[in-house]
């Protein structure tokens, strides 16, 4: 029997005060780790964030924590080739992962990526969701399927969000919902919730900080 998906809820009071409680504390970056040996150690709960180019995920890492400048955006792909800690006060990591999906990348390049990615998520024992990033203006692509794919294999529980919501029409925007609930029916590590969102416009963000303060 398949798992039904529906749209995240919105948060409860204290969901929604956990949450801002949270982001509103001291919000530091910790490190940006090329190798499994330099991550820091695994003595809080983590999340993170994973997402193809250009999907907005630094803009929505910023608008989470309300700083605008956290996690650096570039227009050149390929760039981020680390993964990027922060800390939110002592309770929680938040990690930004290299993005994949950079045609322009060097083979080399993406192949160091994926196996960095690969021994993240396998052995990351304090990983207690990934938060993949999906554009709502296209929808789950050929490049989406691959880390998913890749966290099912891992068995890493993952949730969908949708970014950019307020670049597409009400219409539009239910039927990619529409498909990105068929594509995550096939994905056994997937979270039955989709969090739809806007950075500009500041929708699900409380959602999301709810979710991630009220993980255990």
């Amino acid at each position: 029997m398949s798992l039904k998906f529906t749209l995240t809820p919105e948060p409860d009071l204290e969901a929604r005060e956990k949450g801002r409680l949270l982001f509103a504390g001291p919000v530091t970056f910790v490190k940006g780790v090329v190798a499994m040996s330099g991550l820091p150690p695994a003595d809080r709960l983590e999340v993170c964030f994973a997402g193809r180019s250009n999907v907005g995920k630094s803009s929505l890492i910023n608008a989470l924590t309300g700083r605008k400048t956290l996690a650096r955006s570039s227009n050149t792909p390929g760039r981020t080739q680390e993964i990027n800690y922060f800390a939110l006060g002592d309770e929680r990591y938040l990690v930004d992962l290299p993005g994949y999906g950079y045609a322009e990348a060097p083979v080399a390049i993406v192949a160091k990526w994926q196996a960095l990615l690969k021994q993240y998520l396998a052995g990351r024992q304090t990983l207690r969701r990934a938060f993949v990033l999906i554009d709502t203006r296209h929808g789950v692509k050929a490049v989406d399927e691959e880390i998913l794919t890749l966290l099912d294999r891992s068995a890493v529980t993952y949730q969908a969000v949708l970014t950019k919501a307020d670049k597409v029409s009400r219409a539009e925007r239910d039927e990619i919902i529409e498909q990105v609930k068929g594509a995550l029916v096939k994905h056994p590590a997937a979270y039955p919730e989709i969090v739809v969102t806007s950075s500009e416009k500041g929708d699900g963000i409380e959602t999301l900080r709810a979710i991630i303060a009220t993980m255990e």
